[in-house]
């Protein structure tokens, strides 16, 4: 299985020079194709900040993140915003779903976007239209289907261009525990049916145990990781738990 992202030695600092913050300090990692993984630690241990780089709408103070063969650090603007668009996918806590377009045509907008062909782009949206199981609400509007449908078609327009990664910051945050549920159980569908790679930052142990692996942070650097292997869900959380306890500061566990 090939390696997707390298994060090398990425540091990310704030202030100036009488008041510096590492909010990341020398994090290394690999995220392999088709990994579902969590990103969890305190209020203010660095765990959006990393997702935020990874997402290119931060940049590094020091070190590389590498896509494949490409040093995201290196490019330009312009390069970012393309290299952005070609390649991620992001996961909202509201959805971002346009009203006045039907689910169809959210998730056809994404593609329209890149100029792919209208063949190309009919037969993508009824691919992800029946993985998803939504088909039979194509053609109705945001505000005329269920919450969990609504997930489900932004979990559509975020895959229609075949991202190398998909990004959700606090996706269940916002949501009563039986959407959170649905849309974790989403995330393992595309992880386990499209081999979708996700990198979720969660303060949840329970929408944690979904993943396959987990990387703690504390103080801007990884202090701990937990992989899932052969393991049930529930003693994954009960180990997630366990090291959620070392860490201090707040942290939720909703069922």
């Amino acid at each position: 299985m090939q390696d997707t992202i390298r994060v090398c030695d990425a540091e990310k600092y704030y202030g100036n020079k009488n008041h510096v913050t590492k909010a990341v300090d020398r994090v290394s990692f690999t995220v392999q194709q088709g990994e579902f993984i969590g990103v969890m630690g305190a209020s203010g241990s660095g765990k959006t900040t990393l997702l935020n780089l990874l997402s290119t709408i931060d940049t590094v103070t020091a070190g590389h993140i590498y896509y494949g063969n490409v040093d995201i650090t290196e490019l330009s603007e312009n390069e970012l915003s393309d290299f952005r668009r070609e390649n991620l996918g992001f996961i909202f806590q509201d959805y971002n779903l346009l009203d006045t377009l039907t689910m169809e045509e959210n998730i056809m907008l994404a593609m329209t976007l890149q100029r792919k062909g209208k063949k190309q782009i009919q037969n993508r949206c009824k691919e992800l239209l029946q993985l998803l199981e939504i088909e039979e609400v194509k053609n109705q509007f945001p505000y005329q289907v269920s919450g969990g449908q609504k997930q489900r078609c932004a979990c559509a327009r975020a895959l229609a261009n075949h991202p190398k990664l998909l990004l959700a910051d606090e996706p269940t945050g916002a949501l009563d525990s039986k959407s959170a549920q649905t849309l974790l159980e989403t995330f393992t569908e595309l992880n386990h049916k499209l081999g979708a790679t996700v990198f979720m930052v969660t303060h949840d142990a329970f929408s944690a145990s979904y993943c396959s692996r987990i990387l703690f942070l504390k103080d801007g650097k990884i202090f701990h990781e937990l992989i899932r292997g052969a393991k049930t869900r529930r003693d994954f959380l009960n180990e997630i738990l366990d090291v959620l306890s070392l860490t201090g500061g707040e942290f939720s566990y909703a069922e």
